[in-house]
């Protein structure tokens, strides 16, 4: 999109984190943001501080992603940004010491992240395409969705996790290529370590030597820095069909 000032904007996952920051960044910026969350209480205290919306969601919910869809568009018009930040992280061997991983906590894992993402983002296409076009590329929407570097490279653990984010990784292209016709682009960011709430319950001994894993700089991303990448996809017509790694040239080992 050539600019952002004025459009709506749909975030999931935007009460806290990369979604919260991205959220603050495109309010600024001029945009009508709504945010979607299973965690009502935090999307309404964000929402107020940028003067947003906040609508209780679950991305693995067919009819509930379709209500507040209509909830945010009814307040905002419809979006030609959607933001997908919903998710959860999870770590646990696939064999240890209590036997196997149970499987429908590995399920769990991909409903949330891949079918989550997966159910937004088409239902938001859906809406996208009924646009008019902007700008000079006949722009109608741009689409990005939150993958990781475990995508690429897994640790001990992180077999679920690490599966759901690669297909979120899978889905970009093939989504940029079904939806280009329609001038709606597709995107994905792959972050590393990123200093989230995630990471307060760590000591600070663990996140100084997690932070040194990371070639330059040597630290955390801030969570502004997802929300940065976020304003030059959305605002650069030729990203599309890929994912930028956001990791200050880390390569994670296998634990």
């Amino acid at each position: 999109m050539e600019k952002i000032n004025g459009y709506a904007v749909i975030i999931t996952g935007g009460a806290s984190g990369m979604g919260a920051a991205t959220a603050k960044r495109l309010s600024l910026l001029g945009a009508k943001v709504a945010l979607l969350d299973l965690n009502k209480a935090a999307a309404e205290k964000m929402a107020q501080s940028i003067h947003g919306l906040a609508i209780e969601c679950d991305v693995t919910q067919e009819e509930s992603v379709k209500l507040a869809l209509q909830q945010a568009e009814d307040k905002h018009g419809p979006a030609r940004i959607c933001i997908n930040c919903a998710g959860i992280v999870h770590s646990r061997r696939m064999i240890n010491k209590e036997g196997m991983m149970p499987l429908e906590e590995f399920r769990r894992v991909i409903d949330i992240n891949v079918v989550g993402t997966f159910n937004v983002m088409r239902q938001v296409a859906n809406r996208m395409i009924t646009l008019e076009t902007v700008g000079d590329s006949l722009e109608r929407g741009v689409i990005v969705n939150t993958a990781s570097v475990a995508a690429f490279e897994g640790q001990i653990g992180q077999t679920a996790y690490a599966t759901s984010k690669g297909g979120i990784v899978g889905m970009i292209l093939p989504a940029a290529r079904e939806l280009a016709q329609f001038g709606v682009r597709v995107m994905g960011i792959a972050p590393g370590l990123v200093d989230t709430p995630m990471f307060e319950k760590i000591p600070p001994e663990a996140r100084d030597s997690l932070a040194a894993m990371v070639p330059f700089p040597k630290r955390l991303a801030k969570p502004d820095e997802f929300a940065m990448l976020v304003q030059q996809i959305v605002e650069n017509p030729m990203l599309n069909g890929t994912v930028i790694r956001l990791d200050g040239a880390l390569r994670m080992q296998p634990k």
